[in-house]
């Protein structure tokens, strides 16, 4: 078992609170306590202090240096591969538990958080899940597969409403059945003596190498693909009567494509806005749940 977080451990000292106990027990936004946790534990550390401010500059210059020479090199060239192959060797030799656990989650979030609104819209949808069990599964194009899942499940999404001349809407009973706790443990995570690279830092390093060894096409296509969350949200919002959730949305507008240079950190807020979404739809299965059992004979 992990051991228990310095600012869990060090109690509250009203002379100098602090702030990452503050952050674990503010309720305002959902998100579960261990995910919450887990989190706090990788924003707190000493690699997201003392080496995201010297990383982040240089990766942001690295995408601009990347962008000239790419002018140089064939348009449809790109290395998926090889990528995906760098970004597992990182992820188990750098990159800490905490931050490899919550990108295996994030695949099955947004798995989960498409299967539902496909299921419950007005023209259900069939989806396509990619839900890796460990690092090694990632190394089968998963990143690239991701953002190409999610732009198909839009389009097909929105075929199927038009074919069908409907708009997105409540349904009188929610499907839940697809939201579920992922498979993924914690502990399970690699844990070697380099394994300290928080998950901003991580995303940073690794947006340079993404764009290095993918088309301009697909890495203008991941990037563009964050400002989705609006988009992912509103549909939530429609199918939940809950419109107030959408300010927890930070990756907008999505009919205004974004500079690529903010995209690690905009990936960070991508990756919480999912956990965020994936809260509340289990907070409302519970509710369902709690309902159905109060109204049984």
């Amino acid at each position: 078992m992990s051991k228990t977080p310095d600012f869990l451990a060090q109690g509250h000292d009203p002379q100098d609170p602090n702030p990452w106990l503050a952050s674990y027990l503010d309720n305002s936004t959902p998100l579960p306590d261990h995910v919450k946790q887990a989190w706090l534990v990788d924003s707190s550390s000493g690699s997201r202090q003392y080496l995201l401010p010297f990383l982040r500059p240089l990766a942001r210059a690295m995408i601009i240096l990347i962008q000239i020479v790419k002018t140089f090199i064939p348009r449809r060239w790109q290395q998926s591969a090889l990528l995906h192959r760098i970004l597992v060797w990182g992820l188990k030799r750098f990159v800490s538990p905490e931050a490899n656990w919550l990108i295996l989650r994030h695949f099955h979030l947004g798995a989960q958080i498409l299967a539902f609104i496909g299921r419950n819209s007005p023209a259900p949808i069939e989806t396509s899940p990619l839900e890796p069990l460990c690092i090694e599964d990632l190394r089968d194009h998963l990143f690239v597969k991701h953002d190409i899942n999610l732009y198909n499940f839009v389009i097909r999404l929105n075929q199927a409403l038009r074919d069908a001349g409907l708009e997105m809407h409540a349904p009188e009973r929610l499907d839940f059945s697809m939201l579920r706790e992922p498979p993924l443990a914690l502990e399970g995570m690699p844990r070697g003596k380099t394994n300290v690279l928080d998950l901003q830092s991580a995303i940073e390093l690794f947006t340079p190498l993404y764009q290095l060894l993918l088309t301009d096409n697909d890495f203008w296509r991941a990037a563009n693909s964050l400002q989705l969350d609006e988009t992912i949200g509103i549909y939530a919002a429609q199918l939940l009567r809950a419109p107030e959730h959408l300010i927890l949305v930070n990756n907008k507008h999505p009919l205004v494509p974004l500079s690529t240079l903010r995209a690690g950190h905009r990936l960070v807020l991508h990756g919480l806005s999912s956990e965020m979404l994936h809260s509340l739809l289990m907070e409302k299965k519970r509710e369902q749940e709690e309902a159905d059992q109060e109204a049984a004979p």
